[in-house]
């Protein structure tokens, strides 16, 4: 008497709400690669050309924040003199991946 019936609602004409929804996903995807995967791996790949491209000579800033200039290149460790001491240069041995960026020659002075 006071409840009135309910009935189920139609579908839409042609039914294809599962076909824009799986190409609303696609698209989410695509556009998530172009603007956050893509990127992301460009950078990596300029960061690893840097770190091949290092070599004896090259000014330097570490991860840790270390200035310093290259005294030694190995294949997988680099010497780094970061100061001037009373019985020579004090040198660090570190990993290449350590290398945050290299710096132009001469921005270094004292070192």
């Amino acid at each position: 008497m006071f409840i009135s019936n309910a009935y189920a609602q139609a579908t839409p004409a042609g039914g294809d709400t599962g076909l824009i929804n799986i190409l609303f996903i696609v698209v989410m995807f695509v556009v998530m690669y172009f603007l956050m995967i893509r990127p992301q791996m460009k950078r990596q790949k300029e960061a690893k050309a840097m770190v091949e491209a290092i070599k004896v000579g090259d000014e330097v800033i570490t991860a840790g924040g270390l200035l310093g200039k290259i005294t030694k290149a190995g294949e997988q460790f680099l010497s780094v003199e970061i100061a001037e001491g009373k019985d020579g240069p004090v040198e660090v041995l570190m990993q290449r991946a350590a290398v945050q960026n290299v710096l132009p020659k001469g921005t270094i002075k004292g070192v």
